[in-house]
């Protein structure tokens, strides 16, 4: 379904439009003489009077309604969130027991599979000054490292250089090994690139942190701003027609229409002034004058709007979906002219471009060839 918005730019709701008059000396009532007081003035006044002739129509605020989701842009598809962040190419496992609780063992979970790893060079620091050692076997082959008998921490590193840098995973282990679960078990990441502006200079990424591992509605809304919820209004286009029902009675008051397995919305009132209804919670009123009034409740971006979904980039939608298209049909009401002002207007113009130009198409000039 589409909406219409008819946004009425009109002298009686632009505060800009209003013009301070003396009326000292005027004819005026007792009551008001000798006063300054704010009177509307034509639009065409509006949009003419500033300096050389510019418009005072500025600072205008139009308000759109947007339902879209992140999800609408294209890019992205919802999942089930079940995703695991892992380094196929500098990754290691580490192991211990109670019964030898100073003693650790690695893994190399490196992808032994891939090609280019013929050009890797792996070593371990196991954190306590000891020399670096070098392990040339992967999973499920392993390395083994006594620690000190001492209650402390140790941060172990699988280090692989390669022509493009040397990429670093830590993750650190406690001694004595008491069977608790580690802490971020999928380490840190750290990147160090062997040219370039960037040498020497490590990017590192925490695989696991508050980002990644909480997500919450309440993380990335506001109710700073304005006082929630409130009330969205204006004229639009009705849409009476999507509640119609199968039969001879096609409205029927209180029966609910439902779309997509969900309740669509509902007729509310039928009389004869108006007839009320709900459409996707907002409340429309189509009068006998043909004038639909919309009504919608809105909190802006806080958890009354949002839903807590994961999303996945979709690669394969790049460069193949349509831009984003805004539609929509502003009327600019110009205030209420005599049927003489297009004549009398005649005399502020001095040549045929000036009229084409003056009061933003004030005159309707034709072009014929």
């Amino acid at each position: 379904m589409e909406d219409f918005y008819n946004i009425i730019i009109s002298p009686q709701t632009i505060k800009g439009d209003i013009f301070t008059v003396n009326l000292q000396g005027q004819d005026v009532s007792s009551t008001y003489s000798g006063q300054t007081v704010g009177v509307y003035s034509a639009m065409t006044e509006v949009v003419t009077s500033g300096p050389n002739g510019t418009s005072l129509l500025t600072d205008l605020t139009i308000p759109i309604l947007i339902r879209q989701t992140a999800i609408d842009v294209g890019y992205y598809s919802p999942f089930d969130g079940a995703v695991l962040q892992k380094d196929v190419v500098a990754n290691f496992i580490f192991s211990s027991t109670t019964s030898n609780p100073y003693t650790y063992n690695i893994y190399n979970t490196s992808s032994e599979f891939q090609k280019f790893l013929d050009l890797s060079a792996y070593k371990v620091d196991w954190g306590d000054g000891s020399p670096k050692q070098t392990i040339t076997t992967y999973v499920p082959n392993s390395l083994s490292h006594t620690y000190p008998v001492a209650n402390r921490t140790y941060n172990i590193s699988l280090e692989q250089t390669n022509p493009w840098g040397v990429t670093r995973v830590t993750k650190t282990i406690t001694t004595p090994y008491s069977n608790v679960v580690i802490n971020n078990p999928n380490g840190e990441a750290f990147f160090i690139p062997s040219g370039g502006n960037w040498v020497k200079t490590p990017v590192s990424y925490d695989y696991i942190f508050s980002g990644d591992a909480v997500n919450e509605v309440s993380a990335q809304t506001s109710f700073n701003y304005v006082t929630v919820p409130y009330t969205i209004s204006g004229i639009t286009k009705s849409s009476v027609t999507d509640l119609a029902l199968y039969g001879s009675v096609k409205y029927v008051v209180g029966v609910p229409v439902i779309k997509n397995g969900r309740i669509w919305g509902a007729i509310t009132d039928m009389n004869p002034i108006f007839t009320a209804y709900t459409i996707n919670d907002v409340n429309y009123y189509d009068y006998i004058t043909g004038i639909t009034l919309f009504f919608e409740q809105s909190s802006g971006f806080t958890q009354n709007n949002l839903t807590q979904t994961p999303i996945t980039k979709d690669e394969s939608l790049l460069k193949v979906i349509d831009q984003a298209q805004v539609q929509t049909n502003i009327y600019v009401e110009r205030g209420k002219n005599s049927a003489y002002e297009r004549i009398q207007r005649l005399g502020e113009v001095d040549n045929l471009g000036d009229m084409i130009n003056y009061g933003y198409g004030f005159f309707n000039v034709e072009k014929k060839n």
